[in-house]
This record gives C-alpha cells, structure tokens and sequence, in this order.
C-alpha cells in the first residue's frame, strides 16, 4: 500500500474549508498551517480569472526531510506517510531548511517541528483525512496510489497527461498530485508580473527618498527652524530648557 492526495484544481474553488479543517482537527496553532491554500491572479481587467491550490506536505518517497534528521524524528509509515514524532524531535530544524516544498514548520508551543502527516491517526482508524471529508466539491481525493481500483489510480488514469507535481526537478517523487489549474499554480516563475500593474494599479517610482535637497543636517535642524539663525548658544538654550520641562513632569 502506498498513500497518496490528489487535487483536482478545477473543481476547487477557494472556501478554504479544508485549511479550517486541517487546523481544528490537529490543533494547528496561530500562524501555522500544516495545509494552506494559496491564491493567485491571471490576466488582466476584464479578462481575468483567480486560481486556488491547496498546498500540504507532499510525503515525498525519497524525502529529503526524513534523510536529515539527525534523531529519526521523520519516518516512514508501512503505508507510505512520512510521518513525525514529536516526542524525539530536538528541534534543530533541519528538516525545515531541507524540504524544497516549506511544508514543516516549528510549533511555537513545544518548539518541536511538524507538518500534515495526512491525518494518520484518523487513517489508523479507518477514517479518511480531515481536509477530504470538510471538501464540499470533493477536489480532495485521497486513496491507495498502489491498487489500480482504487479511487485516485482510476482519477490518475483517467487524466493521464495533466496529472502534474510540485517542482519535480527535486526528484523527491512526491505522492501528492494535482489536475488542471495550468503551469501558472505550480511553477512561481511561470506567473509573470504585468510591467506597471501591481496591487495598486499604476506603478511609479520615487526620483529620491525624501527631499533629494534636504539633508540629514537639515532634517536634525528642523525642530529648531522659526527661532532666527541659529548658532551653538541658542541650541544649548534650547536643550537646556528641553531637560527642564522633562524634569517638571512635562510631556
């Protein structure tokens, strides 16, 4: 048996229920994901289009995660998961610096690493990962890639062609597959920013930080324009009476 994910990027439409799931269902703490959703923009006004791609950890079959740890904190199951003990992980996040994929990140509560372990204490239990039962379109398909019945070898065949991965050049051999969506959700290069379109439209550029004719000297003597000319007497007056008013209680 070898476990493998599929997503079917032109069912998903971005309600990110999975990501919620996912979170609940492993007690993810705040600002960590071990699934995150990500959104990108194609083409320009009129003619534009927004495309989702759930990302988690792909349990690569040659994971370079599971080759550098130092403590065997990173496994593999008998079905294929890459999974992760808590209990022996020293925190080194070596693992982290390793996955081409940033799929791993460090729990700031017990500064241990993890990542999506496919929910395999809900698969020991015959149930199926968080994320596939909270998918309301059913993008999410989760099966035995091994056994040519099964749900996702039949989905794989049938698109035999458009089953693609992220950044095979790694020669990880992840076993987690996506279908349609295009190059532009997968390969960040392959999403090219318009010249002069960015969030706000129109982009220009400054000729100078600041006022290219005011100097740090000027910018230090601010404070003190509108008294005169100054000279070395009237600053020390007016630091004398700056202490003064912080020694009354002043503000």
């Amino acid at each position: 048996m070898k476990l493998g994910f599929l997503v079917d990027l032109n069912l998903c439409m971005g309600c990110k229920g999975c990501e919620i799931a996912c979170k609940v269902e492993n007690e993810v703490p705040l600002g960590s994901w071990r699934l995150r959703v990500k959104y990108i923009d194609i083409g320009t006004f009129p003619d534009a289009s927004r495309s989702f791609t759930p990302l988690r950890c792909n349990h690569c079959e040659n994971a370079p995660c599971e080759r550098i740890c130092p403590v065997s904190a990173l496994h593999y199951l008998e079905n294929g998961i890459v999974n992760i003990d808590s209990a022996r992980c020293i925190g080194c996040a070596g693992c982290m610096m390793a996955c081409p994929y940033g799929a791993i990140y460090m729990d700031p509560e017990t500064n241990t690493a993890d990542k999506c372990t496919y929910c395999a204490h809900r698969i020991e239990s015959g149930m199926m990962p968080a994320c596939v039962v909270a998918c309301p379109v059913e993008a999410n398909i989760f099966g035995d890639v091994e056994d040519d019945t099964s749900h996702i070898s039949q989905y794989i065949m049938e698109h035999q062609g458009g089953v693609q991965v992220r950044k095979p050049e790694k020669h990880t051999n992840p076993k987690h597959y996506y279908v349609g969506g295009g190059t532009y959700t997968l390969d960040p290069l392959a999403h090219q920013r318009i010249e002069g379109y960015s969030l706000f439209n129109n982009i220009t550029h400054l000729e100078a930080v600041g006022d290219k004719n005011h100097g740090v000297l000027d910018r230090f003597l601010a404070p003190f324009t509108g008294h005169g000319e100054l000279d070395n007497k009237s600053l020390i007056e007016s630091a004398t009476d700056a202490e003064s008013h912080e020694q009354e209680g002043g503000h």
